[in-house]
């Protein structure tokens, strides 16, 4: 397999890199460079309208539902290019993850109805997946679904919903045929108006002190029947269809590869009393070891996107991506706190708040740090934990 770039990515490379210098606002610039998650939604409108405009909000996307038409080098130029210019990551609950389940499964009406609102950011989505008990378990949801006349009535409860509290609409798995002889089987993939009444949320505060997660609670709330995507009972074929792509999209290598040139930067920097941590021996080997390993990550990625370019779906490749991907992440997050050493300790979240009046504590390079490492700590968690992913590949790769 040749993964070297040829001349026309090269230039399209060239062509994205003065696309973001131009078009990235400075001000959401320089708060997506401390950390994707504390951007008000305001800025992801504003640069997701950018790229809509530009014609790339959705690099994954077939041509015919308005995708780029890019090629695997080219998607993967994209996302390094966005990550290495401090860009908001696009939100994926409706590009990455809604939007192909609905031009895959859905029905021509329902293709008309959503997917030009989810390119323009019109609608926002989440994702309302997992359960109480039910998590990495998800067959086990118990969020119940009934028809009556011409809607469905649902009842039951979602947790971890990230950003739920700004969504106007959720994609969420529900059973409807409670009899099911599997677990897998009886569940249906419903789209679900926000505003519907009987629906509640409530917010979950994560141990950075910020809030992206919620609980959504679905008390008698009434869903149209032409909200189903696919057939009823069929859900899960949409459910593992959606997961592949999110497992993918999580191992961040883009992401990992613009952190750890900030962790270099901070290595390099002159400590208090003298030196630089990358003179030492030890933390340099540190260092070297993730960039070996991201690289490895980088060329996984890369046969991943060709397969899929190819007309693959994902299959066990994400789960190897998703696991690889999310331990590299953390490793990144722990050496940089390593890093800035004991201005790590008085991380106080609301400094990170651009309208706040708290100052920063230590330099510059320090800031963002200690909050995107205790949010990460759950990275090994959401999308399918890592050891459920360790048995995805036991059962789909080594035939365990």
């Amino acid at each position: 397999m040749d993964l070297s770039f040829s001349t026309e990515e090269i230039a399209f490379r060239e062509e994205v890199r003065t696309f973001l210098r131009e078009k990235v606002p400075s001000d959401i610039r320089e708060r997506a460079r401390i950390g994707w998650s504390y951007l008000p939604k305001d800025d992801y409108l504003r640069w997701q309208k950018i790229l809509y405009e530009r014609g790339w909000i959705a690099p994954g996307w077939p041509e015919e539902y308005g995708g780029t038409g890019w090629n695997a080098a080219q998607r993967f130029i994209f996302d390094e290019e966005c990550a290495r210019a401090d860009c908001p990551r696009i939100i994926p609950f409706g590009i990455t993850m809604v939007g192909p389940v609905i031009y895959t499964f859905g029905t021509p009406a329902q293709k008309e109805r959503f997917l030009p609102r989810i390119l323009s950011t019109e609608d926002w989505w989440c994702q309302g997946y997992s359960e109480r008990g039910a998590g990495s378990d998800l067959a086990r949801l118990a969020t119940k679904a009934r028809r009556e006349g011409d809607h469905y009535v649902v009842d039951g409860h979602k947790i971890w919903t990230s950003g739920a509290h700004r969504a106007n609409w959720m994609f969420t798995l529900v059973r409807t045929d409670p009899t099911a002889e599997k677990p897998q089987q009886g569940i249906s993939f419903l789209l679900i108006d926000m505003r519907t009444p009987g629906v509640t949320v409530k917010p979950i505060v994560s141990m950075d002190g910020y809030h992206y997660l919620n609980e959504v609670f679905l008390d008698d709330v009434k869903v149209p029947l032409d909200c189903l995507i696919g057939e009823e009972g069929k859900g899960w074929t949409c459910a593992k269809f959606l997961l592949g792509n999110e497992r993918t999209g999580i191992a961040g290598v883009g992401r990992s590869k613009g952190r750890l040139e900030q962790l270099k930067e901070m290595a390099g920097a002159e400590a208090d009393g003298g030196g630089r941590l990358i003179e030492n021996p030890a933390f340099r080997r540190k260092v070297a070891e993730i960039e070996t390993e991201l690289a490895a990550l980088e060329v996984t990625n890369l046969r991943n996107l060709a397969d899929a370019a190819a007309g693959r779906p994902p299959g066990a490749e994400s789960s190897m991506l998703k696991i690889r991907g999310t331990e590299i992440e953390q490793s990144i997050n722990e050496t940089m706190v390593e890093a800035i050493g004991y201005y790590s300790a008085p991380y106080v979240h609301t400094a990170l708040n651009w309208q706040g009046n708290v100052a920063p504590v230590g330099p510059a390079h320090a800031d963002g740090v200690m909050p995107e490492h205790l949010l990460k700590r759950a990275s090994t968690i959401y999308g399918g934990t890592n050891e459920v992913q360790k048995n995805v590949i036991a059962k789909a790769v080594l035939g365990l």
